[in-house]
């Protein structure tokens, strides 16, 4: 059984796809198909059933699958320590990053890695943090920088780097930045809920921490639309869709920050590595990095 066969069967598997998964591998479909056939022959039964269109696992493809993944965390965890012996920084690095933190947060930091460390390749993937977690855990990614879950997961290291105090705003012609000015008194939760807002995804772990301080107050958010992109979430609380939370450094002109009476909620963002991945020396020169900014 060779990992180039296991990285095809991973490959088809993820994206449901002979041809997806020839682009992913960079090979054309028949190689793709060959690899797949080859480890069904060597492994007696088939492993996906086609039909039409759809590629489903069967039952052997699933018993597989959780098996093929560890075999290469393996190899590649086995390459990473002997590649580590030589003490050089160089290599691929394969890491995640929110949207928000790679436009806020990294650039300055990427710049100075890059320099420092010319001969690391940076295979840099732009994910939602809650998906950048299971990379990790699933060790397609070595490691991520991201908001932070709200509970620890046990497989993995978990390091928070920065806070961001997340702001109740709306935009300047709101009816309740009129409010806002006209009373002296803080605005309650209950208040904004009189008014629709936009927020990040209800399976975001920043969703999850504003729906947390609502439902403590026994209100439930009046969410009119959602979307994971902090930047389009901006856009749409300036134009007046609705009140959103954002990180304060995203507040300008086009929006108001209310005062409300609750206490400031904050998001935890840092780094992630998991406990059992021997790290590359470039991934540990790139914690080095973030370790510097920590505040």
């Amino acid at each position: 059984m060779d990992t180039q066969s296991l990285q095809a069967f991973l490959a088809v598997a993820e994206t449901q796809s002979f041809s997806r998964a020839a682009e992913q591998l960079y090979l054309t479909q028949p190689a793709v198909s060959k690899r797949i056939a080859t480890l069904e022959d060597l492994l007696g039964t088939r492993l996906f059933d086609r039909i039409g269109r759809r590629i489903a696992l069967t039952e052997a493809g699933n018993v597989l699958l959780p098996k093929a993944q560890h075999i290469l965390f393996t190899v590649e965890d086995s390459r990473r320590a002997l590649a580590n012996l030589s003490g050089q920084v160089g290599g691929k690095l394969t890491l995640a990053t929110s949207h928000h933190i790679g436009l806020h947060r990294l650039p300055p930091l990427l710049k100075q890695y890059t320099q420092r460390h010319p001969e690391v390749a940076l295979d840099l993937h732009f994910l939602d943090s809650e998906l950048a977690y299971q990379g990790v855990v699933d060790g397609t990614l070595e490691m991520a920088i991201v908001t932070l879950a709200p509970h620890p997961i046990e497989q993995l290291h978990v390091v928070e780097l920065w806070r961001d105090r997340l702001c109740v705003v709306c935009a300047t012609d709101h009816p309740l930045a009129q409010r806002s000015c006209h009373h002296r008194a803080p605005l309650s939760l209950a208040e904004l809920c009189e008014f629709n807002c936009v927020l990040p995804g209800a399976k975001t772990f920043t969703r999850t921490l504003i729906g947390q301080r609502f439902s403590e107050a026994g209100l439930q958010l009046p969410v009119s639309m959602a979307t994971n992109y902090l930047e389009t979430l901006k856009m749409m609380c300036s134009v007046g869709l609705g009140w959103s939370l954002l990180p304060e450094n995203m507040i300008d002109s086009e929006l108001v920050e209310l005062d409300v009476d609750t206490a400031p909620i904050h998001r935890p963002l840092g780094y992630l590595v998991h406990t059992n991945r021997t790290l590359s020396n470039a991934a540990r020169k790139m914690i080095e990095e973030l370790e510097s900014t920590r505040v």
